[in-house]
């Protein structure tokens, strides 16, 4: 079931996926996602409730200084989800970050940085 949908602030970009429709920040079912790191292009947003890796949910890059919000739209699924993210390569490769742990549901901000993926 889709359940994420992520609109950025500057240009429109949407993801979709499979997890719990959540009271999410301050009970209003969202989170935003920022890409802290002064030069660093996120290619890749991927997602796994335990039942594999999404595709990739970027329609189109997120250029640093750049923001979007997650949507949840779905009532079913699960909060506990794994996140990795991939970065533009130096060869436009995608390089793909280690993986975290992260609980959508509670979970108010995700912060990209240059050497840290966390959330709050």
């Amino acid at each position: 079931m889709n359940f994420l949908k992520i609109v950025a602030c500057a240009s429109m970009l949407f993801l979709t996926g499979t997890a719990a429709m959540a009271q999410g920040t301050g009970s209003e079912g969202y989170f935003q996602v920022y890409n802290n790191t002064e030069g660093n292009i996120v290619v890749g947003f991927y997602t796994d409730d335990g039942s594999g890796w999404s595709d990739n949910w970027l329609s189109d890059a997120l250029g640093p200084g750049k923001n979007v919000r997650a949507e949840f739209y779905a009532d079913t699924g699960n909060c506990e989800q794994v996140l990795q993210i991939g970065w533009l390569g130096d060869d436009d490769s995608e390089v793909l970050d280690e993986p975290i742990s992260i609980d959508i549901c509670e979970a108010s901000n995700v912060y990209l940085d240059d050497n840290e993926i966390y959330f709050d």
